[in-house]
């Protein structure tokens, strides 16, 4: 039986960075990394800080262009933005002059949908994000939890084949991220509510995290010149609960065998970091 069309398909990227002071100044972020989610499957990345993450996944968002590789969307190279994907970043990207049903609906206006049908479609997101009532408040108006749950409903409402998350929770309290990532993990699990068979290429610190919410988590080598040194399938049972998954046996056994390949590299980032600081 043939695998599947990739969703996303990074082979072989490479990023170089050019100082804009010194253009003869090269710097390579990323080297020669290949990286592919299929379709409804969720994939994390972990690795040390600046090791290149957010940068995958700008190359796979169309936000930044690869200096070598090539990338793939359902089989097509991509060219220009991923108009296949939603993006849900680690700041608010919430509009601060819109209320909670504005910022939801603010793509759907951008393509051409009829106003009363955004505000529909506005209306069962926020409902589905439980926040049914707070359509007419504004970003300062709501807790973070809120915010995020706004995020999530405006990503998800534009009905992406994927969806990028940078480190959307990393801002919250344990209880609140947990809540996130349970109502994540419902929203993508659902049929016929925007989440159902969609790729989700999931940015994080948070091992712990990466664990309880995948399908596969892969882990990038420390940079400069990162790429990946380790993968792992999530063999956990779904549909999970975030926080009573990690006390299955099971959990621990991969978070042992992640932890192993991910420390040296988290070492190793920490030394290069301190050495840029000196």
């Amino acid at each position: 039986m043939n695998s599947p069309t990739p969703a996303l398909d990074l082979q072989g990227i490479s990023v170089v960075f050019t100082s804009p002071d010194n253009p003869g100044q090269r710097y390579v972020a990323v080297q020669e990394a290949s990286l592919s989610v299929a379709p409804g499957e969720f994939v994390s990345v972990v690795g040390p800080t600046g090791c290149g993450k957010s940068t995958l996944l700008n190359i796979g968002a169309g936000l930044l262009h690869a200096s070598g590789g090539t990338v793939k969307v359902f089989g097509e190279p991509l060219q220009g933005l991923n108009r296949r994907a939603g993006y849900m970043f680690q700041a608010d990207s919430l509009m601060p002059w819109k209320n909670a049903l504005d910022n939801v609906t603010a793509g759907l206006v951008f393509r051409g949908v009829p106003t009363d049908e955004a505000e529909r479609q506005g209306k069962a997101w926020l409902a589905r994000v439980g926040l049914a009532g707070f359509e007419d408040r504004y970003p300062h108006q709501l807790s973070g939890g809120m915010r995020k749950r706004v995020s999530m409903a405006q990503t998800l409402i534009m009905d992406p084949d994927i969806v990028f998350m940078d480190e959307p929770f990393s801002a919250l309290d344990i209880q609140t991220r947990q809540l996130m990532e349970n109502e994540l993990l419902e929203l993508w699990a659902a049929p016929g509510q925007g989440g159902h068979g969609k790729a989700v290429l999931f940015i994080t610190h948070d091992l712990d995290e990466a664990i309880a919410l995948s399908d596969r988590v892969v882990v990038l080598a420390a940079g400069p010149a990162t790429r990946p040194i380790g993968e792992f399938v999530i063999d956990l049972p779904r549909p999970r609960d975030v926080a009573e998954i990690r006390d299955n046996p099971r959990f621990a056994e991969l978070h042992a065998a992640i932890w192993a390949v991910l420390r040296d590299e988290v070492l190793r980032g920490y030394e290069q970091q301190k050495r840029k600081a000196a």
